[in-house]
């Protein structure tokens, strides 16, 4: 019987030796390809940028809303902070009209303007009737003076000064670009204006000065100049990406220092409208006659045009 050999052993050292070192190039040839064509961190992928039209839906039509400004720091505080000591003073008084198809329209109301009141013998100035009667009163003024349709203005929004500082503390600061170093100091008040000239960062104190200060050469239109460099550095801030995913929440804690018949959803709706065509605002003002000797009141210019506020765009 002729035995048949028996088959060579295979040798498996080498060859397992390979295998292994292909699987160890492989996974860093892998490893190669992950520093030549990383994953995306998720981290820092860019999230979806807000708009002002994430707050809510706009109105549909133009809305008025008066804006009455204290110079307490609540509406329910009994003295304000102004020299004499006393009852809040209307500070300041704007009409804003926020249209859905156009850039804001704000008209600045002195607060000084005579207004004769049926029955009284004597005019008072237009500030003077939020004592008088509250937003109520005032608001029938101001329909009265710029002949206005019934129901107009539609809302009102009371405010004293910390409102304001809470406002912009809230966003962390507003960037405002003050042509002049402003520099003021009244010891009856215990309040003092100090802000250099210049683009820079304001915080909620310091924005509460550059709306206060008068210019002594030109008090009335400093003041106003000043209100609107204001309120358009709040509109900037607000509409930033960064800043829309808070104003909601920011909205919300801002209600317990203010009287109004807005409601959140309302405000929010405004806001939407108002934002989305940015710091664009169009600005009036109630042009007035010179001063009279010992008369605080004012009067409206001959010179006034009619009507004294621009009617609202038209939609295209």
């Amino acid at each position: 019987m002729v035995r048949r050999p028996a088959p060579p052993k295979l040798r498996r050292g080498p060859a397992l030796v390979r295998a292994l070192a292909a699987i160890v190039g492989g996974v860093a040839g892998l490893g190669l390809l992950g520093l030549l064509w990383p994953e995306p961190d998720r981290a820092i992928q860019p999230v979806q940028q807000l708009t002002p039209a994430d707050l809510a839906k706009p109105p549909s039509r133009s809305i008025t809303l008066l804006v009455i400004g204290l110079d307490s720091d609540r509406p329910g505080d009994r003295l304000n902070r102004a020299a004499p000591p006393g009852p809040a003073n209307v500070d300041a008084l704007l009409l804003v009209r926020v249209n859905p198809q156009g850039p804001l329209q704000v008209l600045t109301l002195p607060t000084n303007l005579a207004v004769q009141l049926p029955g009284q013998t004597k005019p008072v100035g237009l500030g003077r009737l939020y004592r008088l009667g509250g937003p109520a009163l005032l608001a029938d003024a101001v329909r009265n003076l710029l002949e206005l349709d019934s129901g107009q203005p539609e809302r009102y929004l009371v405010m004293g000064r910390s409102t304001l500082r809470s406002l912009v503390d809230g966003l962390g600061s507003v960037s405002a670009n003050p042509t002049l170093a402003l520099r003021y100091n009244d010891r009856s008040q215990s309040f003092s204006i100090n802000l250099q000239g210049g683009l820079q960062r304001l915080t909620g104190s310091q924005v509460e000065q550059l709306a206060r200060y008068r210019d002594p050469a030109r008090p009335e239109d400093s003041r106003q100049e000043n209100q609107q460099l204001v309120l358009r550095s709040l509109l900037r801030e607000m509409a930033l990406p960064e800043q829309l995913g808070q104003l909601s929440g920011l909205v919300k804690s801002l209600n317990a220092g203010v009287v109004t018949n807005l409601s959140q959803s309302e405000t929010l709706s405004l806001l939407a409208a108002g934002l989305s065509h940015g710091e664009t605002v169009q600005f009036s003002r109630v042009p007035l006659a010179p001063a009279s000797a010992n008369v605080p009141l004012r009067q409206i210019a001959s010179t006034a045009p009619e009507p004294l506020w621009p009617a609202p765009p038209t939609a295209n």
